[in-house]
């Protein structure tokens, strides 16, 4: 089945020495309407070459592959896709996983097991839609985030990170708010927390971060309660162990 025409179809190369593997798993992304397998290889070399030539979203990587243990191959990968080891050894999970890999797919595997790697990287995507390789770098990138993909009606938007005034959680979701609008991504405040700049975005509360670019200013209301106001007048509470942390910063 073929990816709807509003859909940028999410690019995989397949990457293992065995080609009964190659074809069964080939066969398998075929019936994924929203993957599109763009190359295969069967070496180590062949597939860092091919990866770095078709720069696809997706790679599922052997990691006994000829020439090239998988998760050397992944090490040395200038160009970063969404990597899901396969293979038939189980010991080589941890590695995989401390690399950053999506899954870890033993073998012999069926389209069940496959499906949830793939709602895996669905999680990280959004539903695919436009610009799915910026989306996917975001994600998987290791440095300062410099934006934020959020649904907006049927949609999936990049918000520049400079823009939003402050975070605030609420279970297993953020709320992103900007001057003007507000968006809700599925995803804990820490590890948000972790990909902002520390130097601009500060805890205040264990469900508040605020971006001080926006902060017009620290006030005390009655009864001692402290807050940060945001640009557009918004009040977000300041907790008393996280002022002491703000007064710090400040001296």
């Amino acid at each position: 089945m073929s990816a709807p025409r509003d859909v940028t179809p999410v690019t995989a190369v397949i990457a293992d020495d065995e080609p009964v593997a190659r074809d069964g798993l080939r066969d398998m992304l075929s019936e994924v309407s929203w993957m599109r397998c763009v190359g295969e290889a069967a070496s180590g070399p062949a597939a860092r070459e091919m990866v770095e030539q078709l720069r696809p979203d997706v790679l599922f990587l052997d990691i006994e592959m000829p020439e090239g243990n998988g998760i050397e191959v992944f090490r040395q990968l200038r160009h970063r896709p969404f990597v899901v080891f396969t293979t038939a050894f189980s010991q080589h999970a941890v590695s995989a996983f401390e690399l950053g890999a999506v899954d870890y797919l033993l073998k012999p595997f069926g389209a069940e097991r496959l499906q949830r790697a793939l709602d895996r990287i669905r999680s990280g995507l959004g539903e695919p839609r436009d610009a799915v390789a910026d989306r996917l770098q975001e994600v998987m990138s290791q440095g300062t985030m410099t934006r934020l993909f959020v649904r907006s009606g049927a949609s999936v938007i990049p918000v520049d990170v400079e823009a939003i005034t402050h975070l605030s959680a609420w279970g297993d979701y953020v709320t992103a708010h900007t001057a003007s609008s507000r968006y809700v991504v599925h995803v804990a405040l820490h590890r948000l927390e972790e990909r902002l700049d520390p130097t601009r975005f500060v805890r205040i509360h264990r469900a508040h971060i605020v971006n001080l670019a926006h902060v017009t200013a620290f006030r005390s209301l009655s009864g001692g309660q402290l807050v940060a106001e945001v640009a557009n007048g918004t009040q977000v509470p300041v907790s008393r162990t996280y002022a002491r942390a703000l007064r710090a910063l400040g001296r």
